[in-house]
């Protein structure tokens, strides 16, 4: 249940909105609504999508956060996000990212899985997720949470829409029975030189695992992942800060390479 009324609601919305269309840091809002559920934030996140829908925007997939357990830690929260992905984040592989419409971006190395079946919680599991898998491409996303030195709780973040800001999706994919996803190494190169390594098992002991939890935490809100949808499935590897100047690659054992540049 939530404790904020749907004003709050809306106010809130426009303020972590606003802060991410226009670049600049605010405070972690839980600071100045302590009685904030989950289900608070995740209103939050859902009136800021319907903010951009009514502007014309699209929303083109969804994307899973903090999914690692180390990245738990790191962040000092208790379990996954999700948040949405909206067309003008999409960023073609090898292009560039105007590092000035963001705050203070990170790059995380992640899969993107495209479902070709509807996953509708509760109870999605592994192999329900394999069995609703059309492919599976590489991606990276730029995390750019709208807080003050990237600190924030869980309902702060969720409310933000969990930090999302662009993404890039290669252009290979495969069938999931093609790939060992545990096992599935990643390389990430900035400026040419090696930064993160990571293996397909950080998130959440299998990648698939992710997407399953995601269709079981929008079944608590009445909604599901429909056929076609791309969702990507939170980090491999750990987030690393970009600068103005900086190219990236992401090599990925068996499905290429993604890479772009913040000018």
């Amino acid at each position: 249940m939530g404790n904020l009324t749907q004003k709050q609601i809306e106010q809130l919305a426009e303020h972590c909105e606003n802060a991410e269309l226009q670049a600049y840091e605010i405070t972690k809002i839980t600071d100045d609504y302590p009685q904030m559920t989950y289900d608070d934030a995740f209103d939050i996140q859902w009136e800021i999508r319907r903010r951009k829908e009514v502007r014309g925007n699209k929303i083109v997939g969804m994307k899973m956060g903090l999914t690692s357990w180390a990245k738990m830690a790191q962040m000092g929260v208790e379990h996954p996000c999700y948040g949405f992905l909206a067309d003008y984040f999409a960023v073609a592989d090898g292009g560039d990212i105007r590092h000035e419409e963001l705050i203070h971006p990170k790059i995380e190395a992640e899969l993107a899985f495209v479902t070709k079946a509807p996953l509708k919680g509760p109870g999605v599991h592994i192999a329900d997720v394999l069995r609703a898998t059309d492919f599976v491409m590489p991606a990276v996303e730029v995390i750019d949470s709208r807080y003050k030195d990237f600190k924030f709780d869980l309902k702060s973040v969720i409310a933000d829409n969990s930090s999302s800001s662009r993404f890039i999706a290669g252009s290979t994919m495969k069938p999931a029975s093609e790939l060992d996803l545990k096992n599935l190494g990643v390389v990430m190169e900035i400026n040419g030189e090696v930064v993160q390594v990571g293996a397909g098992a950080a998130v959440l002991g299998h990648p698939a695992s992710s997407v399953a939890m995601l269709a079981n935490m929008l079944g608590e809100r009445g909604e599901e992942i429909p056929a076609g949808s791309f969702i990507m499935i939170g980090a491999i590897t750990a987030a690393v800060q970009v600068n103005k100047g900086d190219s990236f690659v992401v090599r990925y054992q068996d499905l290429g390479t993604v890479s772009g540049r913040f000018v």
